[in-house]
Parts: structure tokens; C-alpha cells; sequence
């Protein structure tokens, strides 16, 4: 006779449950939604007050191919079928499939989805992940999104936690709702007016404030002060996500709500949607992640501690990866991965004739591709790391197939692409030793603004105007996730646009964060020139400088660059035409898409003596949220020496 912490499966007629003594799963029978998540003497931390599928469930967003933006057609994943993949003492795992076929076009996304469900002996919660499959000869499509959603009971989980720094008693749902809250300039933020607890009234709720990088984004969740609980979404890998480390996702939000996300256009736009051509075929698995319940020990009455509990729980979860239980053939086994290792370095002759240490540098292998594509990419896997201080790196358990190797050092621009494709197989580990990033680089720097980071946050960030705060990130390092800081532009400049002057002025405090528009009605927005003022004692004649600009995000932005004349379509050295849906500015992001443009400027266009670069962010059409994020900006002199470049 099996004992109490053994792994039972119950299957009844409309419905399943998965206990092992510790907790217990209810899902429903054959749609694969979960109703019912019992533990601790709770009979379910799942609002149930909710329809049976509307408690935890997968979903997704679709559209015909050849559709432009994001939206499409929402889907709740149904299963039509239930299988019993593993049942023993040990470990259970079920799976809900639907299938697509040609009666379904036009209804259901045309992908065969598995939802696989595992509970383990001993283990506190569960194991979710999924298999999509499109067949080549079905209809192209787009994919903008696809998650795992978990819908907590409101009544007792008020505490959020997404970062040590990023924690509190969160609203309820009703407070978002008719004369309690006034929706703000997008649907998603709502200021609360009249909440049902006071010490919330005059805040702004936006799901968009507690976006996360993916290289942070692996366990957040919710702390229940009065059943002395937690329930958190563990994320250990991020082989699965679209995008690479710092592709920003939701977490959890005001419901309350927990996400897993795995495919999202969220800071990236439409460049982010995964789009299956006519004839492609296509299959990925999504997660495993892991669904972790905890409560308090007897020896502390700190609720707090549950998070600290959660983030040690991920850290061993992270360690197992990649897991040896997962049944599908499809789910990478650690005998069927490979792993690379060597050393990243960086050659920029105007700083030193030595090789330098890529210190801290992103290096990732990604699907084949442009340089910097990987950052779009979501139809395949990523596998990414940090190098050490002295640019050695390895990246361990990587699934098989063709990679490129990219990476990105902080301090430098650009991007760096491997000149060959790197073929994993299963067991192999290969070196390709030094390796070495030319960032561009024509001739020694004029001036700089900014740090090469890909991210707008050393720049001046103001302070929320007061009627528009949520107290988390008052005095907060990441104080750029306020809602509408774009408005504080027009306030600090309203008549005359920023005038930066290089050896005078501080970026940390003179150069606004966003290039946006000005407002100059309820409705109507002007477009904005921002001056870069700066001395060249001597003009180098006949020859050729260089200016880069890297952008942090953009968003149906148009930035028009000239030299010592404004306006005129004449005096126009370049434009980037109009670029970017990343949203970042009213998403509170900090950064998108990073874009990177180098512009000659003829030695004509200057003179001795006293320069203004004049940059003009010149597209309106979407009002407050035209603009963009610049990263850097640095002028180059002409290069004498052909070493240097």
C-alpha cells in the first residue's frame, strides 16, 4: 500500500486530481483548466468565485499572417483530450492536447497544443509546460502571445513581491472599477479615486509598472499575511522565451494575478510577433515552470520570509535545469545537450593597441540570423550567459541545432556575431577559445553622452507629478517606472526644447530621459529639437565624421539629425525614418529595442569655433507617446591613423 507522500492521481468524469499529500491539483476533464489549488488547509487559493476557466489557465493571441501590430484573436487553450502520460509512486504527469484541422480555421489558432500537468513525491506544488506544433502544410499565422495565467483569491493574497526592492500591499481588482477608479491615458492605468481602503487613494495601478527583464524574471508571486502563505511562478530557464535576457514581460499584477510568460510583443512590437510562413513548419516547448506554494515555519512569524523562502526554492530549481522528469520526447534531456565555452574580447584601438577583457559581457547562442536579430527572435530557443571580469564564458546545456554566437559588452556599441554557425550536437563541448568584438569605431571621440548600455536610465528622470504616484518607487532607484513622465517634458520645456552643452552640462540631469513631443492643446502635440552645443578648435577639411546614435527603444519615432542649420530639408544629413512600436514611454520600461545608426557628417557641415547638432524627433500621429530613448551619442573625428577603425 502506497504511503500518505506518495503522488496520487484521482480520474473522474469531468475532471482530474493530482495529490501528494502536500498539495492538491484539480484540473478540468478533458480542457486541461486548472479549478482548484489546495494547501495548507486551504480547500483552494484559486478564486473561485470565477468560472472553472477562468481560474489558471494557458493562453494565447493570434492572427492571420500578413496582419500588422500586436492584437489578434484572444484563446483560452481548450483540450479536447486527456491522456495519462506517468502514474507512479513517484511522479505523475497528464497531458491535455487539442488538435487543429481544417474544420477549425478561422476559430482556433492553427497549432496543435499539449498542456502537460506534473506533480512529484515530496514536492511542494507543481510543473506546468506545453508543446506547440504547426504542421507545414496548415495556414501561415501569427503568434503575439502566449501564456500560463493563475487568478488568486482576492480576499487573501494582497501582497506582491517581483524583486527585493520591489514589493508591497497591492489594490483590489474592484478598485480599477466604475467610480473607484478613473481610467488614465491607456486602459491598463487607472487612478484610484475612490478605493475601498484609503491608503490607496490618489495611486496609480498599471500592470506595466511591474514589468521585468527576463535575466530577473524568475520567481514572483504572492504573499498571504492571513493564511501565512505564499504562491509563487518559478521561471528557472529562459531557453524558451522570445527575445533574450533583457526582453521585458509582465509578472503578476492587481487581480490577483500571476503570470508565466513565454511570447509577448510587450517593449518590442510587431518586430517581436512570431510569424509561421505558408509551407513552415514549426514546434517548441514551453517551460517547465514550476508553480511553488510555501508557508511559515513554526519558528518565525515574518511573512516576508516566504519571498526569501521562494527566491532559495528558485535558485535550486535553476541549478536542476534542465529537468530529468519531463516524459515528452520533445523536452531536451540533459544527455541530448551540448555546451560552449572560450573567451570574448574587444579590439577599440582608440582606447589601447591591447586586447581588452570583455568584462561582463551577454554572450548567447540564438537561430540563425542578422546581427542583433536575436533580440526579435522567438521561434526557437536562447541560450545566454554573463562572462566573467576577464570575458571567459560557458554556456552549459544547450539544446541541439544551429546557432549564431552573439554577445554585447556595456561600454562598447554595436553588436557581435560569431563569422560561423555553431552546430550543437548531444555531448559536445566546444571551445572556440578567443574571439574578438571590433565595435565601431572610426577615430577618437569629439564628445559622448550616455553610457553604452542599452538602457535610458542614467539620464534625468523627474520626479511623477504628485496627483500620479505609486509610492513603491518613490525615492526607488528604478524611479523611470512612474506613470507619465512623458508629461513632465512639456512642464520642464514649454516653450524651448533641451539645449545640451558638451564640458557644461551633466546628461544625469540636463538631458531628459525620452526625446518626446510637446503639448500644446488637449489634443494636438508639437514636434521637439533638442540642441547639442560643443567647440571644435580645429576642422579636420576633406574629410569624414562620424556620428553614432544608439537608441534605447523608439516608438513611432522619426529622428532627423542636422549640423549648424535647423529646419530646413536642405540642411537634413539624416533620418531614421519613421521607426519603432516598442511603447516603452508609456509602458515605463527604460529601454525597448536597442538600434544603433551611424551617420557621416561632411567636415563641411562644420565649423571652428562654436557647433550645434541639432536632433528633431518629427512624428506626431500618436500624440503624447511619439518618441524615443536614446542610449548614447558620440561624435567621432575623422580617422588619420589606419589603425584606427
Amino acid at each position: 500500500m502506497s504511503d500518505q507522500s506518495s503522488v496520487h492521481l484521482d480520474v473522474k468524469d469531468n475532471h482530474v486530481v493530482m495529490k501528494n499529500g502536500i498539495v492538491e491539483l484539480t484540473i478540468s476533464k478533458p480542457d486541461g483548466f486548472v479549478t482548484g489549488i489546495s494547501y495548507h488547509g486551504v480547500n483552494n487559493l484559486l478564486e473561485s468565485h470565477n468560472e472553472d476557466y477562468d481560474r489558471g489557465y494557458w493562453d494565447l493571441v493570434w492572427s492571420e499572417y500578413g496582419t500588422p501590430g500586436t492584437t489578434g484573436n484572444s484563446e483560452r487553450i481548450k483540450g479536447t483530450s486527456f491522456e495519462v502520460v506517468v502514474e507512479n509512486e513517484e511522479l505523475v504527469e497528464i497531458s491535455f492536447t487539442r488538435k487543429w484541422d481544417s474544420s477549425l480555421q478561422d476559430h482556433i489558432a492553427p497549432i496543435n497544443v499539449d498542456k502537460r500537468f506534473i506533480m512529484r513525491k515530496d514536492v511542494t506544488g507543481f510543473y506546468s509546460y506545453g508543446i506547440f506544433e504547426h504542421l507545414a502544410e496548415w495556414p501561415a499565422f501569427n503568434l503575439p502571445q502566449t501564456r500560463i495565467v493563475y487568478k488568486l483569491r482576492k480576499d487573501k493574497f494582497r501582497y506582491m513581491a517581483v524583486a527585493d526592492n520591489r514589493q508591497r500591499k497591492m489594490p483590489l481588482p474592484e478598485d480599477r472599477l466604475g467610480k473607484r477608479g478613473r481610467p488614465l491615458a491607456y486602459p491598463e492605468a487607472v487612478l484610484l479615486v475612490h478605493p475601498v481602503e484609503e491608503e490607496f487613494k490618489g495611486e496609480v495601478d498599471d500592470k506595466y509598472e511591474y514589468s521585468c527583464e527576463n535575466r530577473d524574471l524568475k520567481v514572483h508571486g504572492w504573499i498571504s499575511h492571513n493564511l501565512d502563505l505564499g504562491c509563487w511562478q518559478i521561471i528557472p530557464s529562459n531557453e524558451f522565451r522570445s527575445g533574450g535576457l533583457v526582453k521585458q514581460n509582465l509578472t503578476s499584477h492587481v487581480g490577483p494575478i500571476s503570470l508565466a510568460m513565454f511570447i509577448s510583443a510587450h517593449y518590442a512590437g510587431e518586430d517581436m510577433v512570431m510569424k509561421v510562413k505558408a509551407g513552415e513548419s514549426w514546434k517548441k516547448v514551453f517551460g517547465p515552470v514550476f508553480t511553488y506554494l510555501n508557508c511559515l515555519p513554526d519558528q518565525t512569524s515574518d511573512p516576508l520570509s516566504l519571498w526569501q523562502d521562494a527566491k532559495n526554492q528558485m535558485l535550486i530549481e535553476v541549478q536542476s535545469w534542465p529537468y530529468g522528469f519531463p516524459a515528452s520526447e520533445d523536452y531536451a534531456l540533459s544527455d541530448k545537450r551540448g555546451c560552449i565555452n572560450g573567451r570574448l574580447l574587444v579590439q577599440d584601438k582608440s582606447l589601447s593597441d591591447e586586447l581588452l577583457p570583455a568584462n561582463g559581457a551577454f554572450i548567447g547562442l540564438a537561430p540563425p540570423g542578422e546581427v542583433g536579430s536575436w533580440q526579435t527572435e522567438s521561434k526557437g530557443y536562447q541560450f545566454w550567459t554573463e562572462a566573467d571580469a576577464d570575458g571567459y564564458f560557458t554556456i552549459n546545456n544547450i539544446r541541439e541545432g544551429e546557432y549564431n554566437l552573439n554577445a554585447y559588452v556595456t561600454g562598447w556599441t554595436g553588436d557581435y556575431q560569431y563569422e560561423e554557425l555553431i552546430t550543437i550536437t548531444a555531448g559536445c563541448d566546444i571551445d572556440v577559445s578567443n574571439i574578438v568584438y571590433e565595435p565601431p569605431r572610426d577615430g577618437p571621440t569629439v564628445w559622448e553622452i550616455g553610457i553604452p548600455d542599452r538602457s535610458a536610465a542614467e539620464f534625468f528622470v523627474p520626479d511623477p507629478n504628485p496627483k500620479y504616484i505609486n509610492k513603491l518607487y518613490i525615492g526607488h532607484p528604478d524611479r523611470f517606472r512612474q506613470y507619465g513622465l512623458w508629461e513632465r517634458y512639456t512642464e520642464l520645456y514649454p516653450k524651448e526644447d533641451l539645449v545640451f552643452t558638451i564640458g557644461v552640462s551633466d546628461y544625469k540631469k540636463d538631458w531628459f530621459f525620452a526625446h518626446v513631443t510637446r503639448k500644446t492643446g488637449d489634443d494636438t502635440y508639437e514636434k521637439t529639437t533638442w540642441q547639442i552645443k560643443f567647440k571644435l578648435e580645429k576642422v579636420q577639411e576633406n574629410s569624414t565624421y562620424k556620428l553614432r546614435i544608439a537608441l534605447a527603444t523608439a516608438n513611432v519615432a522619426e529622428l532627423q539629425v542636422r549640423m549648424n542649420e535647423d529646419e530646413s530639408e536642405k540642411s537634413l544629413i539624416f533620418t531614421t525614418g519613421v521607426i519603432g512600436h516598442d511603447n516603452t514611454i508609456a509602458r515605463h520600461g527604460i529601454h525597448g529595442l536597442y538600434r544603433l545608426y551611424n551617420v557621416d557628417v561632411p567636415s563641411e557641415k562644420f565649423v571652428e569655433g562654436d557647433n550645434t547638432l541639432f536632433l528633431t524627433q518629427a512624428m506626431t500621429t500618436v500624440g503624447a507617446f511619439n518618441g524615443l530613448m536614446y542610449d548614447y551619442i558620440r561624435l567621432e573625428e575623422p580617422c588619420l591613423d589606419s589603425n584606427i577603425r
